[in-house]
């Protein structure tokens, strides 16, 4: 495989995590602490990432519970729950605060769908622009001759098809677990 190929498949190869990083903060009717990365908490008037002022626990399925170093700062881990789009409303109790993750409707099972989605073509355009970049730099190198260049920029292709189906591999199985946990749930009744 051709040098510019290798780089660009790694570079991928971060789109990819980065995607599978989104989708961790989609809820799927579980609790999970990576529900919370990205949410910034305002601490001494600069924003701090939550799970750095505060231990985050799972003693429930479908609950969280966030005990904060300081328990001053309970306020303000409220409020940024609050102004976050979980769909989560935060529980004050004392010196901890508890998040009760409610049962996922069909609406919001859509909705978590399409966001998952949105994700996923994110994911799909930085994967075409590293693709992009780098068939542009063959274009430019001058040590390729046609038969190199054209050998080189299939290698980019495939790198670029394997990732893509990659990321609509994982998006699926997002998906399919989201849509999972609810017929589990009616089997369950």
């Amino acid at each position: 495989m051709d040098m510019y190929a290798t780089e660009a498949n790694e570079k991928m190869l971060k789109c990819l995590e980065a995607l599978k990083g989104n989708l961790t903060t989609l809820r799927t009717g579980r609790a999970s602490p990576a529900m919370l990365n990205g949410i910034e908490v305002d601490y001494y008037g600069s924003p701090t990432p939550l799970n750095q002022i505060a231990s985050i626990s799972v003693p429930e399925p479908r609950q969280l519970l966030i005990k904060p170093y300081d328990k001053n700062d309970v306020k303000n881990i409220i409020s940024a729950i609050s102004a976050s789009n979980l769909g989560i409303n935060p529980v004050n109790e004392g010196n901890l605060v508890r998040l009760i993750i409610p049962a996922l409707t069909e609406e919001r099972r859509r909705d978590i769908a399409k966001q998952a989605r949105k994700y996923l073509e994110d994911a799909k355009i930085a994967i075409r622009n590293v693709r992009r970049d780098y068939m542009d730099v063959l274009k430019i190198d001058d040590s390729y001759t046609e038969d190199m260049l054209k050998k080189a920029q299939d290698d980019i292709q495939k790198v670029t098809d394997d990732a893509t189906k990659e990321a609509d591999l994982i998006v699926s199985e997002k998906e399919k677990l989201l849509f999972l946990c609810r017929l589990i749930r009616m089997n369950t009744r």
